[in-house]
């Protein structure tokens, strides 16, 4: 039975939200096609019928996984509207945030990896991150610039990366507290 229009959009669509879950969570190598479309209530052989391979989907959940970055990141700025970078900051170097990676920042859980990988996935961070410095930039005082927007996106990223990487809790929050200085 072949499926319509908008059943295959919807089926696409729950793909590539499982995907950039899961890529977040277990990285780019380590999700197969099988255990993707099972997680996401499919057939093996559907996803064939949706991609052309498994980079196609790579590259769409990414752009998912970083458009979902984005709204997690206005979500935490707007409570804080004085000073919304504070608030980025305290949500983004937060226990829960370092713990949940399947839900967290996309940088921080494939940046490392998106070299190994196409071209195509690459523009798809670059895109992102064009859009994340943008909205850093927008909300940082007069006087900051552009630059200023990429040494807070990197801190951030960078004192995530390290307190996931360590086995020890107080280390981990020592590298998560550290992420607050200027």
């Amino acid at each position: 039975m072949r499926m319509n229009r908008e059943e295959a959009a919807r089926n696409r669509d729950k793909i590539v939200g499982v995907a950039a879950r899961q890529f977040r969570e277990f990285g780019y190598d380590g999700v197969g096609i099988a255990g993707l479309m099972e997680a996401a209530g499919r057939t093996h052989g559907g996803f064939y019928k949706l991609f052309a391979d498994k980079d196609a989907l790579m590259v769409e959940a990414t752009a998912r996984a970083l458009s979902d970055n984005k709204e997690n990141w206005a979500e935490a700025m707007v409570k804080a509207p004085d000073d919304p970078v504070a608030a980025l900051r305290r949500w983004y170097l937060s226990g829960a945030h370092r713990d949940h990676p399947a839900n967290g920042c996309a940088y921080a859980a494939l940046a490392a990896e998106a070299p190994r990988h196409s071209d195509a996935l690459g523009a798809a961070f670059e895109t992102g991150l064009e859009a994340s410095i943008a909205q850093i930039s927008a909300v940082l005082p007069d006087g900051e610039d552009r630059e200023g927007a990429i040494r807070v996106i990197a801190q951030l990223i960078g004192s995530l990366i390290l307190a996931r990487a360590v086995r020890s809790p107080s280390l981990a929050t020592e590298i998560l507290q550290s992420g607050y200085g200027d």
